[in-house]
């Protein structure tokens, strides 16, 4: 309680300050017949990030956030957005003991019923940095209460396991995949440590695990996770890390027969010996697939496009995206039977979060400027949702000594 005192009396002009800041309404300034524009949603919150949102079978969108409730306690809360409007504010759980980072986020997911959630956080398992486990709660109340709470992973070693993605597998099934390092705490004959893993499983809305999959051996260390549900089974994309230390996008898919052999999207080449923490994002729409990522191949940062019509079996040559020096961190999501909006950061002359809506067949729309953001770390990865009712953002938003979750809707033509 002395903190909360101390960090409100400080702060307190600082906070009103910053909350206007990110209240404010704002317009996109384009010259295109089709401009948009952008409407603040307000809700009760002081400091936060890592913003999330997700969609339910019935186009309802549902946002979730981490609550900083002071220098060591975290929430992770969450609403309905109803008619632009915030719903009531659900809490899955709070802990002091959580890792936070400005990449690995956590979420909020409505199984296929859309009364039940599945939400997972990250919580530290043992002192080391990255020693930390993938928690999942589930609701059967719509978010009232979370009383089954579980870890997916089995394996008991005090490692990194996070970038979850979830996605409903059926009604009453969700399917989660996640970044597993419990092979780095082992050396190899080779004298080095074992590779970043790709895991997966199956579970209830009872919090059962049906099934447990690793979908490949060797993986980059840091880069965000997708998955997407298609008639065919689950599609899951990713950035893979070959032996030479090439960095592409790759994907696999579930079929019939199993998963299908992990492939690239396309040879980018990326060779750096490093991770860049800046993994894709799909969309689904029938049997077509649209496929966003970051590369930085021959040292020309670029953001990228492209997409199937086979449900990610194949996928078009690469659309380029950016004009000035991208950053990446991208979203997309169809908003017709044939196009999308996709989003991501530019660095540079009109910098910040860059909007763009796209045709399948490979024609750009338009695209613009959305917002001027921080380019650091601290603005984390903007999400971007499309449900019934519209067309929703989020990101956080960076001031002086602290951050906060900035929540609009956007008004597409």
């Amino acid at each position: 309680m002395i903190k909360l005192k101390f960090r409100y009396s400080v702060g307190f002009l600082a906070m009103m300050l910053f909350i206007l800041q990110i209240s404010c309404h704002t317009k996109a300034e384009k010259s295109d017949p089709a401009a948009y524009s952008m409407t603040d949603i307000h809700f009760s919150t002081i400091w936060g990030g890592e913003p999330n949102l997700s969609v339910d079978a019935e186009g309802e969108v549902l946002f979730s956030w981490i609550e900083y409730l002071n220098t060591t306690m975290n929430a992770l809360q969450f609403f309905w957005i109803e008619d632009g409007k915030p719903g009531e504010i659900g809490v899955v759980d709070t802990g002091s003991n959580w890792f936070i980072n400005w990449a690995d986020f956590p979420s909020v997911v409505p199984f296929g019923d859309g009364k039940t959630l599945a939400a997972h956080w990250l919580q530290m398992s043992a002192p080391g940095t990255y020693d930390y486990d993938v928690h999942l709660a589930i609701s059967k109340d719509g978010g009232k209460t979370w009383p089954t709470e579980f870890i997916p992973h089995d394996d008991g070693i005090s490692a990194e396991h996070g970038f979850v993605s979830m996605v409903p597998r059926d009604k009453d099934k969700m399917f989660a995949v996640w970044l597993d390092g419990r092979n780095t705490k082992t050396i190899g004959e080779d004298g080095q440590k074992g590779a970043m893993t790709l895991h997966a499983a199956l579970f209830d809305w009872e919090g059962t695990i049906l099934e447990d999959y690793e979908l490949d051996s060797r993986i980059c260390d840091c880069c965000q996770t997708t998955a997407e549900t298609t008639d065919e089974g689950i599609i899951v994309a990713y950035r893979d890390r070959s032996e030479s230390e090439v960095r592409d996008i790759f994907v696999t898919r579930q079929t019939a027969e199993g998963w299908s052999e992990p492939v690239a999207v396309h040879s980018d080449n990326w060779l750096i010996n490093g991770c860049p923490v800046n993994g894709p994002q799909l969309a689904v729409r029938g049997d077509r697939v649209a496929m966003a990522w970051f590369t930085s191949a021959d040292n020309d940062p670029r953001v990228n496009i492209a997409f199937s019509t086979d449900e990610g079996k194949t996928f078009s040559a690469p659309i380029r995206m950016n004009d000035n020096t991208a950053l990446g961190r991208v979203d997309v999501a169809w908003i017709n039977n044939s196009e999308v909006l996709l989003t991501w950061m530019e660095s540079g002359d009109d910098s910040g979060i860059q909007l763009a809506r796209v045709n399948y067949s490979g024609t750009i729309i338009y695209k613009g400027n959305l917002a001027a953001t921080d380019p650091g770390r601290k603005t984390g990865f903007p999400k971007l949702a499309v449900g019934k009712k519209g067309v929703f953002m989020a990101w956080t938003v960076v001031g002086d000594s602290m951050t906060g979750v900035k929540l609009v809707q956007l008004h597409i033509p």
